[in-house]
């Protein structure tokens, strides 16, 4: 007689135990990120081998950002070349290596899994690209405003000392005229000139500086045309040459009759060759001599500015092009110079990304700049 109710009841007992017997194990996800620690992705992965060894599975899933890329169901043989790619390529990729990538041809579950570690490697380089891309424009950005922060101090205490002089003859011969000092038209006359020679270089000075905010910030396109660069030094020469006679100067310019076409801004080099003439009137000494040339340096045309004189010190050299620098401030101020000439032709050249410069002579000092001498495409 069998008894069917213990015999279902045994066999109930046995599949419980047996479920009881029945191991799982969940594989906690494994992070991958530039500083990943290597030894935690082994030890997991050493883990998960011995857990297979007994005859188990395991389920793999890649996440980036919290998003599933891919997931596989391994076995051991496949995880153990799984584990020693991941830990090559994690190792690679914590030193910010990211030209490794999953070489597979299959199409399996492997090749799935290596091909999202290959994407993952790309978006994780991409954007730290893009981080160091933002880092360097916040750097610059910074330099930017201090620098400007900078330039704007130097410029108001430069400002300040440039006006002081002026503004305090304008006002103590005002007073001295407004309190009749002197009844001499002689006198008076000289007093009015006083003034309105101080007012006139306040002037000039207001004209250059504004001249010179317009290149250095202004947002105006680059100007290229054609024109003749020795007509316009001979038009400048023509203008300049009644007050280098008045000094017992000479300004010799025996090009006349030539013809060298130039690619630039006309009027912006107009302003480049009459601050080195006026310049070259204001420091000429000796032989009283001036002397303008223009040459062909392969594509390029030079014009150089020569003057009689004394040689600029060659320390003071790289200064010179520096706003308000002056290298003898007293006859600097004498003829009513405000170191601001040369600081416009660096900014107009510079502009142009145009080479220019000085050398000094046996006997005197050459200003030098270059221009295209072709149209350029």
């Amino acid at each position: 007689v069998i008894d069917y109710g213990k015999y279902r009841y045994d066999l109930a007992r046995k599949e419980k135990d047996a479920k009881k017997k029945q191991k799982t194990v969940e594989l906690k996800e494994i992070r991958l990120s530039p500083n990943i620690d290597t030894n935690d992705l082994n030890t997991k992965m050493n883990a998960a081998k011995k857990f297979l060894a007994k005859g188990n599975k395991v389920k793999i899933t890649l996440r980036f950002r919290g998003r599933e890329m891919a997931h596989m169901n391994s076995s051991k043989h496949i995880l153990d070349d799984l584990a020693e790619q991941l830990s090559d390529i994690a190792e690679r990729m914590s030193n910010l290596d990211f030209d490794v990538k999953y070489h597979g041809k299959d199409k399996s579950e492997i090749g799935v899994l290596g091909n999202s570690m290959n994407n993952m490697s790309k978006k994780l380089e991409e954007n730290i690209s893009q981080l160091k891309s933002a880092n360097k424009e916040l750097q610059r950005d910074i330099d930017r405003k201090v620098k400007m922060e900078e330039v704007r101090t130097e410029f108001l205490s430069n400002v300040s000392h440039e006006l002081k002089t002026p503004i305090a003859l304008i006002q103590g011969y005002a007073e001295g005229l407004k309190e009749g000092i002197s009844d001499d038209p002689e006198s008076m006359d000289f007093y009015c000139g006083v003034i309105i020679d101080e007012a006139g270089k306040m002037n000039n000075m207001v004209k250059k500086l504004l001249t010179l905010n317009q290149i250095e910030f202004g947002n105006e396109e680059l100007v290229m045309e054609r024109f003749d660069i020795i007509e316009l030094i001979t038009s400048i020469v023509n203008a300049n040459e009644l007050r280098a006679s008045q000094k017992g100067i000479q300004i010799e310019f025996n090009q006349r009759d030539e013809h060298i076409d130039v690619w630039s801004d006309e009027y912006k080099i107009e302003e480049v060759v009459t601050n080195y003439i006026t310049n070259a009137i204001n420091h000429c000494d000796f032989e009283n001599r001036i002397e303008v040339s223009v040459e062909r340096i392969g594509d390029d045309v030079r014009v150089h500015v020569f003057n009689t004189g004394k040689n600029i010190p060659e320390e003071d050299i790289p200064n010179i092009w520096q706003k308000f620098y002056k290298v003898d401030k007293a006859r600097t101020r004498e003829y009513g110079g405000n170191g601001i000439g040369l600081s416009i032709v660096k900014a107009i050249m510079d502009s142009y990304g145009k080479g220019f410069g000085v050398i000094n002579k046996s006997n005197g000092v050459e200003f030098w700049f270059d221009l295209d001498g072709k149209a350029m495409v």
